[in-house]
Parts: C-alpha cells; structure tokens; sequence
C-alpha cells in the first residue's frame, strides 16, 4: 500500500501537469510512449496463450500511427482537428489486419501466422487507437476540462471500488475473473464517479477560471459561462464513463487470468505494470472520445 500511495503521489502531479498544459505535440509523444510500453505488456501476456507476437512490427505500426497525429497536431479547429483523426484512425483501422497478415506469410511455422497477426491487430486497436482519442481530444473545445474530468471520475471510481470491496463487499461480480472485485465495489465505484462529474460541472466555470489564474490551460481549454452543458446528459455520460472503466478493468483481468499472471508487468511499484493502470481508460477514453465529436459536429 505504501508503495502504491507514494508512486500515485509522483505520478499524478505529472500526469496533470502533461493533460492541463503540455502541448499536444508533447502529449502524442508521451501517450505514444505510454502505449508502445503497454502493448510490449500485452504481447508479453500472449505468449502465455502459445503465441509468438510480432514485436518489432507491432511496435513500428503504432509508432507509425502517433507520429502522424504528432504531425497533424497544430491549431486547427476542433472540427477540422477531429476530422483529420477520424481519417487517420479509419485508415490505420481498416489497413492493420492485412499489414499483419501479410507479415504473418514469412512466419516459418505457418500455424503461428494467424495468432500472432490476431494479436498485433488486438495489441493496435485495444490499446494504441484509446490512446490517440486521449491526445485528440485535448485538441476539442475544452478539452483539457474534459481530460481531467475523465481522469478524476476513472481515478475516483477505481479508488472507491477498491477501499468500499474490500471493507464491506460481500457479493462478488466475477470470481473466476476477478475474485475480489464485488457488487458493493462496482456500486461505489458509480457512486463516487457520478459525484465526481457531478462536483466537476456544477463548478466548471470556478475549476476553469482557477486554472487559467495559475496558467495551467489556455482559456479554450476550460469551460466558462454559456459553454456548460446542461447537467442531465452530463450524468449520463459519467455513468457511462464507469461502467465502461469497471468493464475494462474485468476484460484486463480475464487476460491476465487467461495468461496465469496478476499483474502484466512490474514498472509501476505498488501498481503492476502500465496495462493494470491504464485498463479502465482503454475503455472509457473512446466514449469521451465520442462524445466529444458528437458534440463538435452538431
């Protein structure tokens, strides 16, 4: 627990810090790096199911992919910047299965082919494609209003599942995936996020204004007066946002169960590696994502 608190202590000052004020170039760069680290978790754990990935390939296509929205990004409207990522993404997403299956031909063991090219193209589109819909966003209108309400409802919802399942949760949700996680837990877990998102929108105008007083964002980057959406729709949305985080928290446990390991690697202390801490984004970034576009398209 010690280790866990204090890694959390160093990494969420940074974490902010790069969301709120770093320019998206930089952001694509690290979340390209963050991905490239998990996807090297991931193929890892592929290889407890008998399959021999496709690294180096793997990790050029991905590279490929984030150096293009390093490129794209510079200060172009929101729907402009959401309509060059949409092609990227449909492009990479289309083309992804036939680059890897084409690569599988020159595999020795012909056998092999189809599973590690299935895992490249799993490997891309579960974790490299969540991460760029994170870096775009931050191009949206208020947007990095919307990264950290994102961060804090995932962090808050993730924080409360864990200390309310393990105080007073009775009931489990799935015990051969994940024997500790509890009904109690996840009921937290919503509770927690939805006040989250609750406190963050009725005070966005204050949260914004108290940001750009420290020189944290740019006044594009938060929400003020006339912008704030009606609180309705934004409640639904959080409650979408935890259940789809609680969602890719349990498909990362069955992959990790699947594979006979607890957690997919050891680079955070206290947290496992960087899959176990990013799961529950890898989820709910592409329905903010979605959101988002929706919105800026109207």
């Amino acid at each position: 627990m010690l280790k866990r608190i204090a890694t959390a202590v160093v990494l969420i000052p940074i974490v902010l810090a790069l969301v709120l004020r770093a320019p998206v170039p930089v952001l694509a760069v690290v979340a390209a790096v963050v991905a490239l680290l998990t996807i090297h978790e991931f193929l890892r754990l592929t290889e407890s199911y008998g399959v021999q990935p496709m690294g180096w390939p793997t990790y050029l296509f991905t590279g490929l992919f984030f150096a293009t929205l390093v490129v794209g990004a510079g200060v172009d409207t929101p729907l402009l910047s959401t309509g060059k990522f949409l092609l990227t993404m449909g492009f990479a997403a289309a083309i992804v299965p036939f680059v890897f299956l084409t690569r599988a031909m020159r595999e020795g063991d012909l056998r092999g082919g189809y599973p590690a090219a299935a895992a490249s193209v799993f490997a891309f589109t579960y974790i490299a494609l969540p991460m760029g819909m994170l870096v775009q966003l931050r191009q949206q209108w208020a947007g990095a209003f919307y990264l950290l309400y994102l961060l804090l409802v995932v962090w808050a919802g993730d924080i409360f599942a864990y200390f309310i399942g393990r105080s007073i949760g009775r009931h489990f949700m799935t015990p051969r995936i994940s024997p500790k996680k509890t009904w109690e837990g996840a009921a937290a877990s919503l509770i927690a996020s939805v006040g989250v998102g609750w406190l963050m929108f009725s005070h966005a105008e204050q949260i914004s204004s108290a940001l750009l007083g420290i020189g944290l964002i740019e006044r594009r980057d938060g929400l003020f007066g006339l912008e704030k959406p009606a609180m309705g729709p934004m409640i639904l949305l959080t409650i979408a946002l935890n259940v789809a985080a609680q969602l890719g928290d349990l498909v990362e446990s069955l992959i990790k169960r699947g594979a006979g390991v607890k957690d997919s690697g050891a680079l955070l202390p206290g947290h496992g590696g960087m899959l176990d801490r990013i799961d529950a984004l890898l989820f709910a970034a592409p329905v903010l994502w979605y959101y988002a576009a929706w919105r800026v398209m109207q």
